[in-house]
């Protein structure tokens, strides 16, 4: 059966009935439409919230983290007392809110083990913040014939594409592989600017409607670079990569491509902050190694030494007492990413006690009082 709007639809979406390019029939698309929102935070807020009010009749919201106060300045689908909430369950109970007329569906968990969602929904947009999670969506919006409307951001900068889409390019054409860790620093590690995020998401549910409608120009082919502190925006044009692994010419022939996981993912020895806080209340009993830059390690601190990451290869030497010592080498940053990559460079260097601390700073300050020192 086509769907029809009712008297109160067609009250609430009269401003798009007005547009010619939109009208009675294309507001029926928009209500047969499905979006997946992969990620319900700074990016995903927002355009979650803008294709519920347009009226895409079916959205899908994928998380499986809690929100956080420090998610609070620039995810807007939550408030002060949605703190320690799953961020689907809010985000469903405030689309819902905002337009009943939407089908809100909401999947709790990590999108690796969901992307057989794909096959269910016409359009995709990515809201994550880490590449792992980018090229599994990548590769899978490829392999359902899915675009993908993808954003990233850090600190007043962002990026916007469209990915997937026929005789256009994907993910892996841009970006065959991941930086350094160090070289991306997340929100968590770096910052972002609240209104960012709000910008470049709400330029993603434009992006979606387009797509739905077929309206315009969309960002096949094309990365659209913001920066905001100078409202700059400057356009790069992605070529399609006949070799490339995922979308090119003779990629069905090729065994699948698995996504890379990032340092802090792999299997690399770690502690907890539980486990952390037990040897801290025994003296000598651990040796501490901040990996963070100055500015992060004054802010606030476990103690121990300070050693930027991308300074420690050549200052090693400043840790040959500790090369022999009994006492865990914690190494530790601000979500356990860094402090990650370090503890494979100091154990390939020799420093076997090296063990993470998983989650870093961010973990430690949700069960114990951050401290300096």
């Amino acid at each position: 059966m086509e769907p029809q709007l009712e008297p109160l639809e067609i009250e609430r979406y009269s401003r798009h009935l007005l547009l010619p390019e939109v009208g009675m029939a294309g507001q029926l698309k928009l209500k047969a439409a499905s979006v997946l929102i992969v990620g319900a935070g700074g990016l995903g807020s927002p355009s979650a919230l803008y294709l519920a009010a347009a009226g895409v009749g079916r959205i899908g919201l994928v998380d499986f983290d809690r929100v956080d106060r420090s998610n609070l300045h620039r995810q807007i689908l939550f408030d002060h007392d949605d703190v320690g909430t799953l961020k689907v369950d809010r985000a469903h109970e405030r689309i819902h809110s905002l337009n009943p007329h939407v089908d809100v569906r909401a999947y709790e968990g990590r999108i690796g083990d969901l992307l057989e969602l794909f096959d269910d929904y016409d359009v995709v947009l990515d809201g994550t913040d880490t590449f792992a999670t980018r090229y599994a969506i990548n590769d899978a919006a490829v392999r359902y014939g899915k675009p993908v409307v993808h954003a990233s951001i850090s600190q007043f900068e962002g990026q916007i594409s469209v990915f997937g889409a026929p005789e256009g390019p994907c993910y892996r054409c841009l970006f065959p592989s991941p930086p350094p860790p160090h070289l991306v620093p997340s929100c968590a590690e770096g910052g972002v600017l609240g209104v960012l995020p709000g910008l470049l998401g709400t330029m993603q549910a434009a992006e979606a409607i387009k797509w739905v409608l077929g309206l315009g120009e969309p960002l096949v082919g094309r990365l659209l670079l913001v920066d905001a502190l100078a409202m700059r925006f400057r356009e790069l044009r992605i070529p399609k990569d006949p070799a490339c692994p995922v979308c090119g010419n003779d990629a069905a022939a090729r065994p699948a491509t698995p996504s890379p996981v990032p340092v802090c993912e792999r299997t690399v020895p770690g502690i907890s902050v539980d486990d952390l806080n037990t040897l801290m209340s025994e003296a000598g009993s651990v040796n501490l190694l901040d990996v963070r830059r100055s500015d992060e390690h004054e802010r606030t601190n476990l103690g121990g030494r300070l050693i930027p990451l991308h300074e420690l290869a050549g200052r090693l030497d400043e840790l040959e007492a500790l090369r022999e010592a009994t006492a865990p080498l914690v190494v530790y940053c601000q979500t356990g990413v860094r402090s990650g990559q370090a503890v494979e460079l100091l154990r390939a260097a020799g420093f076997r006690q090296a063990v993470n601390l998983r989650g870093g700073m961010e973990a430690w300050s949700k069960h114990r009082p951050p401290v300096s020192r």
